[in-house]
């Protein structure tokens, strides 16, 4: 039906109401209809007409019957107020008719008008309170975690849709003023620190944190007593999406790992910074792996007069480079397949591209593969870090920003110590030519390519169990996001020689991490899938450092983001690095021994 037929349709019932209400209070007044309509009809055609037009001057026409609300009732009052003020002035005017005649007929419009456009809502509500008493056995039973306005429409919509099948039974919030009151009908019980009692005295199977502008760290506390429970628990989108009306059932995500950081994610903002990509040239080694793509992208979106993917591996390669065709058709992109140890290569790539940026995210990464294929890391590691940063500051790039790592820091493995030297590196290339070098160094990557994360959720999948090397291993972790949004604003404020890090809040206990990953899926830790510990891989220590003792923390403008001051590197560094590559290339046994040389700080696991 067209909103024209339905306009007609509700002009004519609000006409035929008018008329019919009129005559109506004129019978309980019990006066002869015929004789007071003879004397009165103008002021009845005049009524219509006013009405007519108060709907339309207000918009009462446009309201949407399905989900007519507060601000339509309001505007409906209105025009019944203006009526009623009409049928007063009538009643004072007329002989035929009085004060009581004007009350009834002002009274019997509202009635009507509300009726017409409320009658959707009445129907449901009645419907509902009668569904609502009887408990299906198959419905869940939900507990909402947030008295706010997220958790009255969660209740609302799970009390009026069809589609879901939960039933809220409790509501928790830590406002004093809001416990043992109603929140569309579930009582808010009490707070959320007795989330397991109140869990346990209503049968609940589920549980939905409706608190979208709570921090990140009250979050994870909340999310820790949920995990007291054997409950399912989810959580509703940000409040972004509450306020432009995005918010359903159906939105609410489980509650992920990166709720559970306990810290609020760092905050770049991105367009002050970048700044120094517009009109350059961009190139990206490694481009195709976790950190490189999301590199691209976002480096993509800020106008560089050409963007260069820099990856040895074909396939990730293709698929960053056909999504960014996709969305960006008007990028002036090139994508070259190339390893970065091949130094003519990478002559001829930085002498006919002549990149002024480069972010170097080629590298080995896995410390276990690593540490039995010890010469590929420093092939790879070194000589690629030390041909990209050598033809950077000769083909005169203006910044090169390396993907460096916290395993650099006193290292105990050949992959970290391979990162110490790459630091080393750039350094010393930041004294040798007029390209500002800096690294960037972070922890665990969440959802990078071979981190824990994906690797339990297979495991998962896979029924278990779930592999923690030590019950006492910890890490620092990172979003994606952080992680990107670090190497960007370290390019920003580069002046040459400095190491940047990032801020990661407290380090996470891997062992604790599997336990919620299992509770946050639905399952039960230990029953349904189990937890082995597996014993510390080669190369492997139970924490990570930032800083090594003597490089002292710098504050910069973002106040997560730290400078390690840059330390002596040994003047012959050069010379030791090509006697370091010949025995790589040889294939030497005593590789290890010889990093050890350049990085005194290099723990040797002499177990592999």
């Amino acid at each position: 039906m067209s909103r024209k037929i339905k306009t007609f349709i509700l002009l004519f019932f609000d006409c035929a109401c008018y008329i019919l209400a009129y005559l109506l209070s004129i019978v309980l007044l019990r006066r002869s209809v015929s004789e007071s309509l003879v004397q009165t009809w103008p002021y009845m055609v005049i009524g219509v007409i006013l009405l007519i037009s108060l709907n339309f001057g207000l918009k009462i026409y446009s309201i949407l019957v399905r989900y007519a609300g507060l601000s339509d009732m309001i505007r409906i009052v209105c025009a019944s107020v203006v009526m009623a003020v009409y049928n007063m002035l009538v009643s004072w005017i007329s002989v035929v008719l009085v004060k009581e005649w004007a009350i009834i007929l002002s009274v019997a419009v509202l009635f009507t008008t509300v009726i017409s456009r409320f009658w959707f809502k009445i129907i449901e509500t009645f419907k509902n309170a009668g569904k609502w008493h009887k408990m299906n056995k198959e419905e869940k039973r939900v507990m909402i975690i947030g008295a706010g306005s997220a958790g009255d429409m969660l209740i609302r919509e799970m009390k009026t849709s069809e589609k879901y099948n939960m039933r809220p039974v409790c509501v928790l919030d830590d406002d004093p003023n809001k416990i043992n009151r109603y929140i569309n009908g579930v009582k808010v019980c009490g707070k959320t620190s007795e989330v397991r009692e109140y869990a346990e005295k209503y049968g609940v199977s589920e549980i939905i944190i409706a608190m979208p502008s709570v921090n990140k760290k009250e979050i994870s506390r909340i999310a820790n007593e949920c995990q007291k429970t054997n409950c399912k628990v989810k959580i509703i989108p940000g409040i972004y999406q509450l306020t432009t009306g995005q918010v359903s059932v159906s939105d609410i995500k489980p509650v992920s790992i990166t709720d559970l950081l306990g810290r609020e994610q760092v905050k770049v903002n991105l367009s002050e910074i970048m700044g120094y990509i517009e009109g350059k040239v961009v190139m990206v080694t490694g481009g195709g792996g976790s950190i490189g793509s999301e590199l691209c992208r976002q480096i993509a979106m800020h106008n560089p007069a050409k963007l260069i993917i820099l990856d040895i591996y074909e396939n990730n390669a293709y698929d960053i480079e056909q999504e960014l065709i996709r969305k960006l058709p008007n990028l002036n992109l090139t994508v070259l397949i190339a390893s970065v140890r091949d130094k003519n290569k990478m002559d001829d790539v930085f002498k006919k591209y002549k990149p002024q940026i480069v972010f170097h995210a080629a590298a080995h990464k896995h410390v276990p593969l690593m540490e039995t294929s010890p010469n590929e890391a420093v092939k790879n590691n070194v000589g690629g870090t030390l041909n990209v940063a050598k033809y950077a500051g000769e083909y005169g790039a203006e910044r090169f920003i390396l993907i460096s790592t916290d395993k650099a820091v006193n290292p105990t493995n050949i992959m970290g110590a391979t990162k110490r030297i790459c630091e080393m590196i750039v350094q010393s290339m930041d004294k040798k030519y007029k390209t500002d070098y800096v690294a960037v160094r972070f922890g665990n990557v969440l959802g990078s390519n071979g981190s824990v994360i994906p690797l339990f959720k297979r495991q998962i999948k896979e029924g278990g169990p779930l592999t923690v090397t030590h019950k006492d291993i910890v890490r620092y972790f990172m979003t994606i996001p952080e992680a990107v949004s670090l190497v960007l604003q370290a390019g920003a404020y580069a002046n040459g020689g400095e190491i940047f890090v990032l801020d990661m809040g407290e380090q996470v206990r891997i062992y604790d991490l599997a336990i919620n990953m299992i509770k946050l899926s639905g399952y039960e830790p230990f029953k349904d899938i189990d937890v082995k510990v597996t014993g510390l891989r080669p190369g492997e220590k139970l924490y990570e450092e930032r800083l090594m003792a003597e490089e002292g923390l710098k504050k910069t403008e973002n106040e997560k983001i730290s400078i390690g001051k840059p330390l002596e590197i040994d003047s012959k560094l050069f010379e030791k690095l090509e006697e370091l590559l010949n025995f790589a290339s040889s294939e030497s046994d005593g590789m290890k021994d010889l990093v050890h040389q350049l990085v005194p700080t290099y723990v040797i696991d002499r177990r592999n």
